[in-house]
């Protein structure tokens, strides 16, 4: 089992950049493909960006060409660059981790993900 924290999330004004991150316990970070997903006020949660095992990426079309998710597998570490922000970037940051993607596999759906932090709040103002 896997522990996810997030961290990062803070108020950028549009137009500007935030990076958040989600940090994991354990030995074995390297075994799941991570995502990241929101949740804006009054939304169903939907998904951002996600990064398989050996670094296939998959990211909705609202963020391609202005997030970008990475990760560190020496530091049990995700990460979401966030730039070109708007104010309906604005919500709640969940990372989540499954362990069932295989190598490549960088899920979109939610209900395939195993593991979830308890989100950071990313606010951009106008």
């Amino acid at each position: 089992q896997v522990q996810l924290e997030e961290s990062g999330g803070g108020l950028v004004q549009a137009g500007g950049s935030l990076s958040v991150s989600c940090a994991a316990s354990g030995p074995t970070f390297g075994r799941y493909a991570m995502g990241w997903f929101r949740q804006a006020p009054g939304k169903e949660r939907e998904f951002v960006a996600a990064i398989s095992r050996a670094g296939a990426i998959n990211y909705d079309d609202a963020v391609k060409g202005r997030f970008t998710i990475s990760r560190d597998n020496a530091k049990n570490t995700v990460y979401l660059h966030m730039s070109s922000l708007k104010p309906e970037d604005t919500a709640v940051y969940y990372c989540a981790a499954d362990d069932d993607a295989g190598l490549w596999g960088a899920p979109t759906l939610q209900s395939l993900y195993d593991y979830w932090g308890q989100g950071t709040q990313v606010t951009v103002s106008s």
